[in-house]
């Protein structure tokens, strides 16, 4: 199962976070795919770590709000996502690419390694 294979995902609301985007994570033969819903942020504030699993943070910035505003839902500020990464992740070949508004991680599993068969030594 997909969220048992790429492990818990959690939102990280401490600190300064002030909003956790909305996530979809899906397994591929040969990768796991995390994808966030992060309109309205630049590329440029979005980072992308892979430290004790994978770390994706960032900022939205609005435009300085008026009076008169009748209802505010579109959150800004900080936002922190972390996802526990198996150990069959690559973690140093993670990449990211940002396209409308979404986020898409790509981490690749490592290759399979083949089973070897070891001779046993026989002593006298």
């Amino acid at each position: 199962m997909v969220g048992q294979s790429l492990g818990r995902s959690e939102p990280v609301l401490g600190n300064n976070a002030a909003w956790a985007p909305s996530v979809d994570v899906h397994e591929e033969n040969d990768r796991f795919v995390v994808q966030a819903d992060l309109p309205g942020v630049e590329a440029t504030d979005i980072e992308v770590s892979a430290e004790q699993g994978v770390l994706i943070r960032g900022e939205r910035h609005t435009e300085h709000r008026s009076e008169g505003y009748q209802r505010t839902e579109r959150a800004e500020g900080t936002f922190m996502r972390r996802f526990t990464v198996p150990q069959t992740a690559q973690a140093d070949a993670i990449k990211a690419r940002y396209v409308n508004g979404v986020l898409e991680v790509a981490i690749p599993k490592q290759k399979k390694s083949e089973a070897t068969c070891i001779a046993v030594e026989v002593i006298n």
